[in-house]
């Protein structure tokens, strides 16, 4: 259990459905001490403000953060409670998934069809700036499913290094490069549809091409407006210089399970950074490898994850409509 300060109007509690690793439950779960406490938005945000070291620590130690029961009912106070923490917003230029902006710094989660899974990731890994601090709020909780699971990624190295040390050992050797066509406009029927001038933030051809080059990026005009888009070889296994842990920070999975529509092909979207392919029975075994390690926390109205996204890899079940929740990425 975390030590707060004496009088903290906060404190964990669990569920069932929490995972134990190295000791500690995760995702760690606050909730105020007592429904007298922290009523308001506004006391909500002030108290967090004066704290934000507490919780740059909590974040640290869990990987990931619940807030359960907390005064966020309504995407504005979600941006409040977001802005609260003193991070500065990360904009979304180089991301495969549909989005909208909703208010403020805040804006959907991936759009893609609800029947369709989002595989685990690091958000952003396929590009070289990516946010530090991704927030999620539930506005309105799916009738069934639509979880938004959570993996350790330093758990899922070292499973994966104990069984296909070859294979980690190329990725860390080698690298990965990602390809994908972006369509002209969004696509909201592929879980990848972000069209070329929602992901640069754009409607200038020679402006997306600069920001390509900015990136590293390769690429190329199709038919019938299309871009390609080829990264720079990336890293796939990274350490983090504040823990000294390896993590799995990639899309590999994501990429080759996920990244799939009339212009993708997944095996060609995720490569070695010498032009090799995954190995099928590999990325078969890796996917049950992190349904096997992942924490499914039923969404309710007004939670927020808060997640390290160097420590922690996420993804989204399928789910039966409605189901809104908000993300905003922090550098």
């Amino acid at each position: 259990m975390p030590s707060f300060p004496d009088n903290f109007p906060v404190r964990e509690v669990r569920c069932t459905e929490q995972k134990e690793f190295n000791g500690k439950p995760f995702p760690l779960i606050l909730s105020p001490q007592s429904k007298h406490q922290l009523q308001s938005n506004d006391d909500l945000v002030q108290w967090l403000k004066e704290n934000n070291d507490v919780f740059d620590n909590l974040l640290l130690k869990s990987g990931a953060i619940l807030f359960r029961d907390f005064p966020i009912d309504c995407p504005t106070a979600f941006d409040h409670f977001v802005k609260s923490f003193g991070l500065d917003p990360l904009p979304y230029v180089g991301g495969a998934a549909p989005r909208r902006v909703i208010v403020g710094n805040v804006f959907t989660a991936n759009e893609s069809p609800p029947d369709q899974p989002i595989p685990f990731h690091h958000e952003m890994a396929q590009v070289p700036i990516y946010p530090k601090v991704l927030f999620f709020y539930c506005d309105v909780p799916p009738s069934e499913g639509g979880q938004t699971p959570l993996v350790i990624s330093n758990e899922i190295y070292r499973a994966m290094k104990e069984r296909y040390p070859e294979f980690v050992h190329d990725l860390e050797e080698k690298g990965v490069k990602y390809t994908r066509v972006l369509p002209d406009g969004d696509d909201p029927t592929s879980p990848i549809g972000r069209g070329w001038q929602s992901t640069f933030g754009t409607t200038d051809k020679v402006e997306a091409e600069e920001k390509c080059r900015a990136q590293g990026t390769s690429f190329e005009w199709l038919p019938g407006g299309c871009l390609k888009t080829v990264t720079a070889v990336l890293p796939a296994i990274r350490e983090d210089t504040r823990t000294g842990n390896k993590t799995w920070f990639n899309s590999v999975i994501a990429a080759y399970t996920g990244w799939k529509d009339c212009r993708n092909d997944p095996e060609t979207a995720i490569l070695f950074g010498d032009g090799e392919k995954m190995p099928a029975d590999v990325m078969k075994n890796l996917t049950a490898m992190l349904d096997k390690l992942s924490v499914d926390i039923t969404w309710q109205k007004g939670d927020v994850f808060m997640v390290d996204n160097r420590q922690v890899l996420h993804a989204r079940r399928p789910f039966t409509p409605p189901r809104t929740i908000l993300a905003a990425l922090c550098k």
